[in-house]
């Protein structure tokens, strides 16, 4: 069993990237074990007010860090083609050995759709995931191997070509889900799972899917990371959590999927039907750490390999600190 890490969510739809950079390498001063950071176009709401370019802020992180760092996730399937997305991980992973895991997604249209592309239902846009990661293994296989890849399928196609620039070893690549089906074809195509906070036996049902899918292809599901990202929000009183919560991430108090709202300002206005009560089994909301201690152990005891927290409000600095002396070193693999 490996040892367990709990990283440092770098929200680039909250802060500057410049201050992201700084706020990832003070976690990782106080006890973070890594960095995981989204690649959005855009913010959720407009108050966030920001949404840097992933692969460049990773970089500056590697610099200033010594952890481990992904996109958690990209989409390889619209803003980008699947042999770019290979291309930034392989550069990435080359600059950082041992460092960089490369996070898939199968978009949302406040993201994708920016191209003016169709955008289709779920089950083609996880199919266009499924064959970019193929698309993207074959060109870090054949690359590795010195020699050349081509590709046709349903979406995408791929002219002869490789990778020029490759590490020693590929980064691993991990799927995000949240549903059943696509953790099963996970299990079967890559090298671990990322999802988000959900009940307990909601999460548990994704594993025994992802675990179900591996062993059917001859791997072993106990070696394969399981990755968790939780949003909380700790602020020193009840009250202004709850406005953290409230302010800066209304998304997260949201029943609804979101993967088709196009624009910021739509949830702008979805989010003012948002009330306190619509965190609740969503989000911890709490002054206390031990009860957020609490919450992220009943994920570690559920078999997550890696959890990389994000603290709603703008008080990075002050709740590193709390995390990191009173949260992080009592959470027991």
């Amino acid at each position: 069993m490996s040892s367990l890490q709990v990283g440092y969510a770098a929200m680039l739809e909250q802060f500057h990237p410049s201050e992201a950079v700084a706020l990832s390498e003070y976690a990782e001063s106080r006890g973070f074990s890594g960095v995981m950071a989204a690649d959005h176009f855009q913010p959720w709401v407009p108050q966030q007010g920001q949404s840097s370019f992933v692969w460049n802020v990773l970089t500056a992180i590697g610099e200033r860090t010594t952890g481990d760092m992904g996109p958690g996730v990209t989409a390889p399937t619209f803003r980008w083609h699947p042999a770019m997305v290979a291309q930034a991980s392989a550069t990435l992973a080359a600059m950082y050995p041992g460092r960089h895991w490369l996070g898939l997604g199968s978009g949302e249209a406040l993201n994708e759709h920016i191209v003016g592309g169709y955008w289709p239902e779920a089950p083609e846009r996880i199919n266009r995931m499924f064959e970019a990661i193929d698309i993207i293994n074959k060109l870090f296989t054949a690359s590795l191997a010195g020699k050349d890849v081509k590709h046709s399928g349903p979406f995408y196609k791929l002219e002869t070509t490789r990778l020029w620039t490759m590490p020693e070893t590929p980064p691993e690549i991990l799927v995000a889900t949240a549903g059943p089906v696509t953790a099963k074809r996970a299990g079967k195509t890559v090298d671990g799972l990322i999802t988000v906070g959900a009940p307990l036996e909601k999460i548990s049902g994704l594993f025994a899917k992802f675990d179900e899918g591996a062993r059917e292809v001859g791997k072993d599901p106990s070696s394969m990371p399981k990755v968790l990202q939780l949003h909380l929000s700790w602020a020193p009183t009840d009250e202004e959590a709850l406005r953290n919560a409230m302010v800066e991430w209304p998304n997260g108090g949201m029943k609804f999927p979101k993967g088709d709202i196009r624009s910021p300002f739509e949830l702008e206005q979805m989010a003012k039907l948002v009330r306190p009560e619509d965190f609740e089994g969503r989000m911890i909301i709490d002054s206390d750490p031990d009860v957020h201690r609490a919450y992220i152990q009943k994920f570690v005891d559920l078999g997550f390999d890696r959890i990389y927290l994000h603290n709603v409000g703008r008080n990075q600095r002050e709740w590193i600190d709390v995390f990191g002396r009173d949260v992080l070193p009592k959470l027991v693999r």
